[in-house]
């Protein structure tokens, strides 16, 4: 069975950093075709839930307190990569406008809610070794 890297908030598991989660049936329902392998990057960056907002400014990743977690985002990245190596996935699913998941589109790191062009720091990290990135706004593209 092909396997599919997937963020885990959107799988339900509560791992955001309001310490929520965002299930989508649609890619829960693609379990039944796929294996699905669940990740929270920041999380496995060393991260707590809940945390702090975090967002993409350039090549760092800042907290909306200030404090720089860019260290993290990248340390979650690669723990994440390897994941999706050693499961051969070809295709993640991850969260849209994330600074670590966000794929074409991510908050531009002023807080306002605004977005920008650009990818987080996992997304970016898995494209460049290979692996597709959608986000779960762009499932049809499966």
């Amino acid at each position: 069975m092909e396997k599919i890297v997937v963020s885990a908030c959107l799988l339900g598991e509560a791992c955001r950093y309001d310490g929520k989660s965002k299930p989508n049936s649609d890619i829960i329902e693609l379990g039944k075709k796929y294996e699905l392998i669940p990740i929270c990057t920041e999380v496995m960056g060393g991260l707590p839930i809940p945390r702090l907002p975090s967002e993409r400014a350039g090549d760092r990743v800042l907290r909306v307190d200030g404090a720089d977690v860019t260290r993290e985002y990248k340390k979650g990245a690669e723990a994440s990569l390897k994941i999706a190596i050693e499961n051969k996935c070809a295709l993640a699913i991850l969260k849209a406008r994330s600074p670590a998941c966000g794929s074409n589109f991510i908050y531009d790191g002023t807080f306002t809610g605004t977005l920008t062009c650009g990818n987080g720091v996992c997304a970016e990290l898995f494209i460049k070794n290979g692996i597709r990135v959608i986000d779960e706004e762009h499932l049809k593209e499966i």
